[in-house]
């Protein structure tokens, strides 16, 4: 197991860190290769503008991770418990993110290529203005859902569970979901064609 410390720019390569304290370090515009972080405190770690590939995040915490304009190329989350991650103009492409919880995932003005979440629970999942193609969801949980101005190709939302509040009704195009979300999402559905139900 390795011991480090983040610092703009770092270049980090072949680490196994292992229960780290990185809270509040600044890894900005780092490039992490081949690096396993498990049972980390990654609270207030800045990851603006970094290149992370082919690295696995699993069992790690934080309240609230700065990735803005980050690049995760091969990468996977496994039972992270995280706050709130602003992720903003990213770039997701082969990325898995397994089990655990995320209060508030911010993808907006994202590119996403081959992403799928596995068994997550994510009260709010922010797609507004994204380019999703391959996206995939697979027995999760999502309670709040942005998509206005998505642009989805190859979407399968069928693993959202309970799919009911949703905001940006129009970015659903090219998504597929299931004949019960559709019922579920019915009455939003409505309202953005103008319907009146009587």
């Amino acid at each position: 197991m390795t011991s480090i410390s983040l610092e703009p720019g770092a270049d980090l390569d072949g680490l196994d860190v292992a229960g780290a304290v990185l809270d509040g370090q600044d890894g900005s515009s780092a490039r992490v290769l081949e690096c396993m972080f498990t049972g980390c405190s990654l609270d207030g770690v800045r990851l603006e503008h970094a290149r992370i590939i082919d690295t696995t995040i699993a069992d790690s915490r934080a309240g609230a991770l700065h990735a803005a304009s980050a690049t995760w190329q091969d990468c996977a989350w496994s039972d992270v418990r995280f706050g709130a991650v602003q992720a903003f103009a990213s770039t997701w492409t082969r990325v898995r993110v397994t089990g655990g919880k995320i209060d508030y995932l911010n993808l907006r003005d994202s590119r996403l290529d081959d992403v799928t979440f596995a068994g997550v629970v994510i009260d709010e999942l922010d797609l507004a203005r994204v380019r999703a193609s391959r996206l995939r969801f697979e027995d999760c949980q999502v309670r709040r859902l942005v998509l206005g101005g998505a642009t989805l190709k190859d979407a399968d939302l069928r693993g959202i569970d309970a799919l009911r509040e949703i905001e940006g009704i129009d970015g659903l195009a090219g998504a597929t979901i299931s004949p019960g979300q559709l019922v579920d999402l019915a009455p939003a559905l409505a309202n953005h064609a103008g319907l009146r139900v009587r």
